[in-house]
């Protein structure tokens, strides 16, 4: 899957890759966005570029708000949408890289703005009935191994974000004649250790995790 987002990337165009993790802690099978947020700063990955983590979650509440926070601080960088959705039982613990964005809610009949111009979905649960329900109800091992694999698959297709971020950042700041806008992202005393690991079929990976 690394191989697939890099090449994506650079498809899409230059400078940082502003990674967006979306859902909420109040829900097991909504927290791979959240989850996948602290496991990229966990590897390194420059906090000003990570937008949703368990600390501090990007949702349907405040979606909008934080995406016309990326908009004005990093404007023409690339966004990678993050977050959860519900799919057929055979497809739990997938995960998919798309060429476009993401559509959050649409599992649960919410209507959000589209997200990234890249996205990575992961299958949690099963579709179909009950969405709210099966969401609170997804095992938090499976969502935990599944943000690990997301993260470790971004890290290793832009291995020298820090280094984008910085020449990014110090061009902008010339350009607007000002420090660029920089976000702090925490995440508490979270000590995220567990991984997963699976094989690539094409731009879909399947987590080793117990259906």
């Amino acid at each position: 899957m690394s191989a697939a987002l890099r090449d994506v990337v650079s498809r899409t165009g230059r400078g940082p890759l502003v990674v967006v993790c979306i859902g909420t802690d109040r829900s097991t099978g909504d927290a791979l966005g959240p989850l996948t947020g602290c496991e990229l700063l966990a590897r390194g990955y420059p906090p000003e570029l990570v937008f949703g983590t368990l600390d501090e979650p990007v949702h349907a509440g405040n979606l909008g708000e934080a995406l016309v926070r990326v908009g004005s601080a990093y404007p023409g960088a690339v966004v990678l949408a993050v977050d959860a959705c519900l799919g057929s039982p055979e497809n739990v613990g997938s995960i998919s890289l798309a060429d476009g964005p993401v559509r959050p809610g649409a599992g649960v009949n919410k209507s959000l703005p589209p997200v990234g111009q890249l996205s990575l979905t992961g299958v949690v649960n099963v579709a179909g009935f009950m969405e709210y329900f099966v969401l609170q109800n997804t095992r938090l091992s499976l969502v935990v191994r599944m943000a690990g694999v997301i993260a470790q698959a971004i890290v290793e297709a832009v291995p020298h974000q820090s280094d984008v971020w910085n020449s990014w950042a110090v061009r902008a700041a010339q350009g607007a004649g000002s420090r660029v806008p920089a976000k702090a992202v925490a995440c508490g005393e979270v000590a995220l250790t567990c991984s997963g690991s699976g094989e690539v079929p094409g731009e879909t990976i399947q987590t080793d995790s117990e259906r």
